[in-house]
């Protein structure tokens, strides 16, 4: 699979980070870094747990990344969270998170195959 292969599988904008990154061979590395980033993972956790505080920081970290590897269908749900959990809310993140997560786990399986694994 190429990385342009890999973006458009995912849903991604490989145009806007094709301009960002000087090659494939770039992207493909940072992309794959992604598999080990943990924000996905901590604003899990935090959701379940009630930790508006944490998933806050952990959903602004996972929008950040989104938006500079253009995870673009990544992007807008990490937003529309993160603003919730600003506002000091949980309300909301309840139909959003399965959502992400949806988004979130056809990124991973992307990347994988990407990667080779």
């Amino acid at each position: 699979m190429t990385v342009e292969e890999c973006y458009q599988k995912m849903g991604g904008d490989y145009g806007e980070i094709s301009h960002r990154f000087p090659s494939d061979m770039f992207i493909k590395k940072f992309a794959v870094k992604f598999l080990a980033d943990p924000s996905f993972a901590d604003l899990e956790k935090y959701l379940a747990e009630g930790n508006v505080e944490e998933a806050f920081r952990a959903a602004h970290t996972l929008k950040g990344v989104a938006s500079n590897l253009a995870f673009s269908q990544l992007y807008p749900l990490s937003v529309e969270i993160t603003e919730i959990l600003r506002a000091g809310k949980l309300e909301g993140t309840e139909t959003l998170f399965p959502q992400l997560k949806e988004k979130y786990d056809l990124t991973i399986q992307c990347i994988k195959e990407l990667a080779g694994e």
